[in-house]
């Protein structure tokens, strides 16, 4: 049976990963300064980005929400995982076997965590499917569907399109002679389970696998084909289960992610097959919900691929939606949304009301990516089909049209368009400018719900950031001291060769204010550091050291930028900045001292039956302070 991951195993593991093409593949990440970089939190929703991510020291921290960690943490919490399914995401990742300890605990998964054998389900079922969908004489269905809507076998290989077969049982079976278990299959959400036993969810359908921003494929999507499928729905998608959540997750998003980030624009499409003709049409960026309507989790999501932030040009989001009234009441929803976002919202409504998939079929690839070119503001096309809804040849009908778009024109994110919107609206409807002002002025704005609190997996075990730090309290940074701390701890942390060799001997923890930085810097001296120690190992040493409530403190502090230039000549921050703060925290422990020594002779003082050389000794002891403190201060002047 198999045991615990070696430790050495784990240490490679995180030296060998680089943090920040792991977060990339979920934040889109621009410069912060020398050696950090930032972006937009994917664990909280925020507007301005506060996440950043150093990989000198192999760590990233939200100045937000508080999340932090290495680059095991973070995966562990963006996926929901177990430390030692972290682990082994990263060691296949790399391509690195991982060795387990004899004897040590494991389990029937022989050491593979549950996630990880859902996962690896997945990849089996669909090389399996694709495999089908060219060898099997009863996939002819399937392949002259594609045909029919212009897709050969080169074009659906990225896509990992495949069939599953008739029988009911044939993935069920080859699972379990993987050395699936039944529960495992049913967990996966790829067999259903009946009277007599499991069976294959899906059969005899065309599929598509969905996958995570990283590129696992983690539920399917499937077409019917036959018209004698007893289950009557045209789609099928994977039920919830612990690793596929459709509101968190698009179609297409991991061969879309590095467009919509580089070129800051993503394209929402309706369906499986509209995202493979738009990627095939050039335009690389298109995504698809999966089974449901598009919402808060999705715009989170390519708000951080994006960079969605204040102070960018505004990034651009396309929605094509079908001509029917369907198509537009999805437009109206996501125009609801759309105070979430900082981009421009666009509309893309092909004339005839063709999906991009008819639309490539019909008049080929430029047509699409014209349909895309030419989208409408999501603000135009939301008012017009407000008002198509009202019947302007009557004054009844102008006055309901005035009163419907009026919130609308109040929404509107940049307050200088709203005049010149309520002059182009007032011409629409039919009315003079002042009575459209008039209803305005009356009217509110559309609200966003609400989100509610953020969720993590109920067998999640760690606590989170928020409960961490309750534990101790966030050092007031305000105050001038315990903010040369902070600064101190950050630069023993990010350049430790920069630091005094002789400063764990000179500073004592007690002379640290803030009860959370006494404790990392306690953790600091706890660490041994040997040769040839990376800095990601000095950190990571410093937070397993640290009790677990300070854990975030670190890896704050070791991605804050520093308030000082970095000397080119030695990669570091100047010498004589590093040096003020040592004297600084140096001089508020000699200070405390001082008036601990006096008050301690004060009383020796005043009892007389006090030990004369103890009152020596005290006395001396108060001039050594003294003395060092002068030579302080006279070394920072």
């Amino acid at each position: 049976m198999a045991g615990r991951i070696r430790a050495e195993d784990i240490a490679a593991v995180k030296d060998r990963t680089s943090i920040v093409d792991v977060v990339r593949d979920h934040v889109t990440l621009r410069s912060a300064g020398v050696g950090s970089l930032k972006g937009l939190c994917p664990f909280h929703d925020e507007k301005t980005p506060s996440f950043t991510v150093r990989e000198s020291a192999g760590t990233f921290h939200c100045f937000g929400c508080g999340e932090g960690g290495d680059v095991v943490a973070f995966v562990q919490k963006i996926d929901h995982l177990s430390f030692v399914e972290a682990v082994e995401r990263l060691a296949s990742r790399l391509g690195m076997e991982l060795q387990r300890e004899e004897g040590g605990a494991g389990g029937p998964e022989g050491g593979l965590g549950r996630r990880s054998r859902l996962v690896e389900a997945h990849r089996i079922a669909q090389e399996f499917y694709t495999d089908l969908l060219i060898t099997s004489p009863d996939a002819r269905a399937a392949r002259d569907f594609l045909r029919q809507r212009d897709f050969n076998g080169a074009q659906c290989e990225p896509f990992g399109v495949g069939f599953s077969p008739r029988g009911g049982e044939d993935l069920a079976r080859l699972l379990r002679g993987k050395g699936f278990s039944d529960e495992e299959m049913t967990l996966a959400g790829l067999v259903g389970r009946g009277a007599r036993g499991i069976y294959d969810r899906f059969r005899g359908r065309l599929m598509w696998p969905i996958r995570d921003t990283s590129g696992d494929t983690i539920g399917f999507g499937a077409r019917r084909i036959f018209d004698d499928d007893r289950i009557e729905a045209k789609y099928l998608n994977t039920t919830e289960t612990t690793i596929y959540k459709k509101s968190q997750v698009l179609y297409g998003i991991d061969l879309a992610k590095r467009v919509i980030s580089q070129g800051r624009q993503a394209v929402l499409v309706e369906g499986y097959t509209d995202v493979m003709a738009a990627h095939l049409s050039g335009v690389q960026s298109a995504v698809a919900t999966c089974g449901t309507a598009f919402g808060v989790d999705h715009i989170k999501l390519l708000r951080r691929l994006m960079r969605d932030e204040p102070g960018l040009d505004p990034a651009r989001i396309v929605f094509t939606f079908d001509g029917d009234t369907a198509g537009q009441k999805a437009a109206m929803k996501a125009f609801a949304e759309d105070q979430r976002w900082t981009a421009q919202s666009f509309v893309a409504v092909a004339a005839d009301g063709m999906d991009p998939c008819d639309l490539r079929i019909r008049k080929g690839a430029d047509a699409v990516k014209t349909l895309v070119d030419d989208a409408v503001p999501m603000f135009e096309f939301a008012v017009r089909t407000l008002i198509a809804r009202c019947d302007l040849g009557t004054a009844e009908g102008r006055v309901q049209a005035m009163k419907v778009v009026a919130p609308v024109i109040n929404s509107v994110k940049d307050p200088s368009l709203r005049p010149e919107y309520q002059r182009t609206v007032a011409g629409w409807i039919g009315v003079g400018v002042e009575q459209l002002a008039d209803q305005m002025r009356r009217a509110g704005t559309l609200k966003a719900p609400e989100d509610g609190p953020h969720r993590r997996d109920a067998d999640a075990p760690e606590p989170s950031a928020a409960e961490l730090a309750a534990a101790y309290p966030m050092p007031d940074l305000r105050d001038p001291l315990v903010n040369a701390e902070a600064q101190l701890l950050q630069v023993v942390l990010q350049y430790p060769n920069a630091v005094p060799p002789d400063l764990y001997d000179t500073v004592p923890p007690d002379a640290f204010v803030a009860p959370a930085h006494r404790a990392v810097f306690d953790a600091m001296r706890s660490v041994v550091v040997s040769e040839g120690m990376t800095l990601a190992q000095w950190v990571d040493g410093v937070t397993q050291q640290a009790p677990l409530a300070a854990q975030p403190l670190v890896s704050a502090l070791s991605v804050a930028t520093l308030p000082t230039s970095i000397d080119p000549a030695t990669g570091g921050p100047d010498q004589r900045y590093v040096d003020s703060l040592v004297a600084r925290v140096r001089e508020v422990s000699l200070t405390r001292q001082i008036a601990d020594a006096m008050s301690w002779m004060r009383r020796l003082s005043s009892d007389p039956d006090a030990d004369p050389g103890q009152v020596r000794q005290v006395g001396t002891q108060l001039q050594d302070l003294q003395r060092q403190l002068a030579i302080l201060r006279e070394g920072v002047n």
